[in-house]
């Protein structure tokens, strides 16, 4: 199915029965994004919303809400873009096969965008930012934002829609010092192609004129986030995932998609900016307030019986969970090829994507070495933290697959694979005072904290424990310890007051351990305040260890030493506890959770979906 707007797709899940209406009125305060996630997390439908308080305008959410539901969505057209992706990445694969691949020519014909002579679409009418469904999500946040919208901005220097970059990065609508109606704020973080034009339209002082798509074909959507390779336009992609051209017009200079649902229009002025935020972001905390790019509202226009498509972010897994797995169906090739030497990479999920990155590489450097210790795998990882968005990671461990076949998808396997070879004095390497993700506050300044190697090569070196060592237990000051996993301990300490009192905590706690000779077992310690909720799943501990913790400045040791500014140890210790500094984590309203049961209760639109 090559649907030619959002309805399409809408009406098309209706009829496979994976989309439900929700006929009674609805409060875009909190109770549609409650109802999402529990929707979303029951694996359930799509949901169409037809009565929105305050708009008169639709929603639909949860469209991509499992993989499953994305194949079925692009089923047309997914093969042929990955195609026409591979060939991007390999264009040998053509000479080898080319009947295989004679089809690609065609699909990428038809995925150049179509400037149409017409400026406004006929059925397009001027609207209000206040007309859109004024969505918030967490109790918290800042007030109404759009989660899924496509940023679509033009380079200074060479203007046109072929050197264009389309971009997801979150709208803040209302709230705040914004104007309403006349102002919305622009969330765009590091290593973004925005950012790149407005560079240059400040050096110029000229503003940066943006649009932002709303809706149309879910393949528009999904253009916005991809990871694309060099030089191959989002519309271009969009074309490609869709089945047909992106189609547009330029209305008072702007870009307008011709099949969006809504577009704003408007210009981002030189170093005009105003506090953006809170919002309840995809880690499972507030990102807080701080100074973005606002953008003065040119114009706000909706076609006819418009559709407003949103999403909810949290901690994950949500919604964008799925949006990962689909991208990596479609680009899971493309590292290989942009990394000599690797043969896997994986941002997991759990831990909020950025701050936890696996990676499975090669090690031929010098195979008549008797010794074995990490040498191209360390030129891969600083490949890696070097590449796009997985230059954001925090922690990277990565492994040499020898002697077993390996897979950073099964994560238990693949930490126990690296814990029970790595040189702890060794292979652990840093990168301090550097840039983070903007949404992870563990640093020490917004986009700024540090990050850490870990690399593993060779033969086993320990066995590690499958219950806790016992010295672990006989820590004054500290409730029993809880096995994670093989080789990984959780230890509930006292609540974190300060970096000063730390550095005499662990002292002690160093002292305690020094020369315990059951630790060998044991490489990694998590310092944690509650051991229970820290050992009770995998994606807690993924969740609470990584995104609590900044390793320059929360990484200890037992046993430490010190060469040339190299550091290195026995057990690792993480200290994943939560510090003043950081976000607070987003907690559900008890009492909208009891507002909503009313579509889940008998003769409620939503009684067929099982919820806890």
């Amino acid at each position: 199915m090559r649907y030619q707007n959002l309805e399409e797709c809408i009406l098309d899940l209706e009829k496979h029965g994976q989309l439900i209406r929700i006929h009674e009125e609805v409060d875009p305060y909190l109770e549609m994004a409650m109802i999402h996630m529990k929707v979303y997390e029951a694996g359930g439908p799509a949901l169409l919303f037809e009565n929105v308080k305050g708009s008169k305008y639709r929603a639909v959410s949860n469209l991509f809400g499992t993989i499953e539901r994305s194949k079925f969505i692009f089923r047309d057209t997914l093969a042929s873009t990955q195609d026409v992706i591979a060939l991007r990445n390999e264009p040998m694969k053509a000479l080898k096969n080319p009947f295989k691949y004679v089809g690609t020519g065609f699909a990428a014909k038809s995925a150049l965008p179509i400037k149409k002579s017409s400026g406004l679409p006929a059925d397009f009418q001027e609207i209000q930012i206040s007309d859109l469904p004024q969505i918030q999500y967490w109790k918290d946040d800042g007030g109404a934002f759009v989660t899924l919208p496509q940023v679509y901005s033009e380079d200074p220097d060479k203007p046109g829609i072929m050197n264009s970059n389309l971009g997801m990065y979150r709208v803040q609508l209302s709230g705040n010092e914004y104007d309403i109606n006349r102002e919305v704020g622009i969330h765009y973080q590091i290593h973004r192609g925005i950012g790149i034009h407005q560079t240059k339209a400040v050096k110029k002082n000229e503003p940066l004129k943006v649009s932002i798509f709303i809706g149309g074909p879910p393949a528009h959507t999904i253009s916005a986030v991809m990871p694309l390779p060099e030089g191959m336009s989002e519309l271009t992609f969009a074309g490609l995932l869709s089945g047909r051209h992106f189609r547009y017009s330029y209305v008072d200079g702007y870009c307008i998609s011709h099949d969006a649902d809504f577009v704003i229009t408007g210009e981002i002025y030189p170093n005009e900016t105003k506090p953006e935020g809170p919002f309840g972001d995809h880690l499972g905390y507030y990102s807080l307030v701080h100074d973005f790019p606002v953008m003065r509202v040119h114009k706000v226009y909706a076609k006819q019986n418009a559709i407003y498509p949103f999403t909810v972010v949290g901690r994950p897994p949500q919604e964008d969970t799925s949006f990962g797995e689909l991208i990596h169906e479609l680009t899971g090739g493309a590292i290989k090829q942009e990394i000599p030497g690797v043969k896997e990479v994986h941002a997991i999920d759990a831990a909020g994507v950025h701050p936890l990155l696996f990676a499975i590489g090669s090690e031929r450097y010098t195979p008549y070495q008797k010794v074995k210790q990490p040498a191209e795998l360390l030129t891969i990882a600083n490949r890696i933290l070097g590449t796009g968005q997985l230059s954001l990671a925090k922690y990277l461990f990565i492994a040499a697959e020898e002697d077993q076949e390996i897979s950073t998808h099964r994560i238990e396997d693949f930490l126990t694979y690296i814990l029970e070879r790595i040189d702890l004095q060794r292979d652990l390497h840093f990168q301090t005072n550097t840039t983070i993700d903007t949404l992870d506050y563990s640093g020490t300044g917004l986009n700024t904290g540090s990050k850490v190697i870990f690399a593993a090569v060779g033969d086993k070196k320990r066995e590690l424990c499958r219950d806790v060592p016992q010295t672990l237990n006989q820590l004054p000051g500290y409730s029993p310890a809880r096995l994670i996993m093989p080789g990984i301990v959780a230890i509930q300490g006292p609540a974190f007051t300060s970096y000063s009192a730390v550095e005499q905590e662990m002292a002690h706690l160093k002292d305690a351990l020094q020369d315990q000779a059951s630790l060998s077992s044991c490489p990694l310690i998590i310092l944690c305040d509650d051991s229970q909720f820290m050992s009770a799943t995998t994606n807690n501990f993924l969740w609470a260890t990584f995104t609590r913790s900044n390793p320059s400045h929360d990484i200890h040791g037992v046993n430490v030493t010190y060469s040339h500014k190299h550091w290195g140890c026995d057990t690792v210790i993480i200290d994943a506890r939560t510090k003043p500094h950081q976000a607070p984590p987003l907690i559900p309203d008890d009492n909208v959770e009891g507002n909503i049961k009313r579509f889940f209760t008998e003769g409620g639109s939503l009684s067929s979906v099982p919820i806890q």
